[in-house]
């Protein structure tokens, strides 16, 4: 039995590892000069590998295509995953969010795991590129790359989506799955900075803000998103974790406009700002507004903030009015942006879309329409929120899809 799997990132390193359990050969084919080089970005260098949720509540975290997850998540859960990477001589930490990360914080640590996991003696790794598959009689019978035929028993693909196409992710598998008859569910992007209107967060590019609360509304006036976290303005939006996790949310971007608002004092309710904001007017009460909030505020915000306000922002502290004190306050609790597209899909940290799940089986990841042919991670039209629910769908999808390639028709 010789098992052939496409892509050794997050889904190919643990397919190839649950395959050589079982299987005569397992060939790795990566077309990068590494393996896992997605994986070492991930999480900013840290990788967040999985998150520490009950199963049934980590299903909650996946807006589309859910309960295809189930069987690959029941049958290697997020235990399963933190033990062997363990055993293989990382420890890892939970943190908020039931994030889980390595102790290190080094993602290279998690990739140095998950070879180990998936070099067996009977696994060969292959740097290579993949052209086509062989499909003959309505089975997969190996593939062709840029320098030879391979053949074997089953193939699986692991090449991912399109987000980041300079660690590899470049829509390969989308061209192999159409070829075998597989319906591609347009890829769009998941978890990508946000555009705005408002041309002014330029001046605050590079600014990052901790503990902030974002809520974003459709042009109904609905709630569509709320959460606390770290964000960040770029020179053509904003981004960062909860700016990330938001995007997901944010369904028609292409055709409505989302209007975004920035609790920028969470931990403050209005009336306790209000005092906050009389107190510190009090103490500098002789200076300018501008030179009066450094202690509230990042000293780049105050102009964008007083400026908005229409306040004039050379006026003394001790002569602003309850009226615009008011306007400060509403300013700072409901800080808002006008979210008006998003980054392209190759700037995305995930990909919706991909092969159409209903093709699929979701208790073996084998083909519906090509005999032992198999798909596994972003290639699949299935995403997560972030935490680590991503990486948790690579690695049970390619779990299940390697010990099933490796069984005997």
């Amino acid at each position: 039995m010789t098992v052939i799997i496409i892509g050794a990132g997050a889904a190919g390193l643990i397919a190839a590892g649950s395959a050589a359990r079982t299987a005569d050969k397992v060939i790795l084919i990566e077309k990068n000069d590494i393996a896992g080089k997605k994986l070492l970005i991930t999480g900013k260098g840290r990788c967040n590998i999985t998150n520490a949720a009950e199963i049934e509540d980590m299903i909650m975290q996946y807006p589309r295509n859910a309960k295809f997850l189930y069987s690959a998540l029941y049958s290697f859960t997020n235990e399963d995953i933190i033990r062997l990477i363990e055993e293989n001589g990382v420890k890892t930490k939970v943190e908020r969010g039931g994030r889980v990360f390595p102790v290190s914080d080094r993602a290279a640590d998690v990739v140095r795991a998950l070879k180990k996991y998936a070099m067996k003696d009977n696994v060969t790794l292959m740097r290579g590129t993949v052209k086509s598959l062989i499909i003959e009689g309505g089975k997969v019978r190996g593939v062709k790359t840029d320098s030879k035929t391979i053949f074997g028993d089953s193939v699986i693909i692991c090449t991912g989506g399109k987000s980041y196409p300079g660690t590899g992710s470049t829509g390969d598998g989308y061209k192999f799955a159409r070829s075998a008859g597989h319906t591609i569910i347009e890829p769009k992007a998941s978890l990508i900075p946000v555009i705005t209107e408002e041309k002014w967060v330029r001046d605050l590019m590079g600014l990052s803000l901790r503990n902030v609360k974002i809520t974003a509304y459709n042009q109904k006036n609905k709630k569509v998103y709320s959460d606390f976290g770290e964000m960040l303005f770029t020179h053509f939006g904003i981004s960062g974790p909860v700016v990330l996790s938001m995007s997901a949310y944010l369904k028609n971007i292409d055709r409505e406009k989302y209007r975004i608002e920035i609790d920028l004092k969470s931990a403050l309710s209005e009336e306790q700002l209000t005092a906050r904001i009389i107190r510190d007017f009090e103490k500098y009460n002789k200076k300018h507004l501008i030179n009066s909030m450094d202690d509230l505020l990042p000293k780049a915000i105050i102009p964008v903030i007083i400026s908005l306000s229409g306040i004039d922002a050379h006026k003394a502290a001790n002569t602003v009015t309850k009226e615009e004190r008011t306007e400060l306050v509403r300013l700072l609790k409901y800080f808002s942006l006008t979210a008006v597209g998003v980054r392209p899909v190759e700037e995305a940290i995930v990909t919706a879309g991909g092969v159409k799940t209903g093709e699929i089986n979701p208790s073996t990841m084998e083909s519906k329409l090509v005999r032992r042919l198999y798909f596994a991670g972003e290639v699949i039209d299935v995403d997560g929120y972030t935490g680590g629910y991503n990486l948790q769908a690579a690695f049970s999808t390619g779990f299940l899809a390697g010990e099933n390639a490796a069984k005997e028709e």
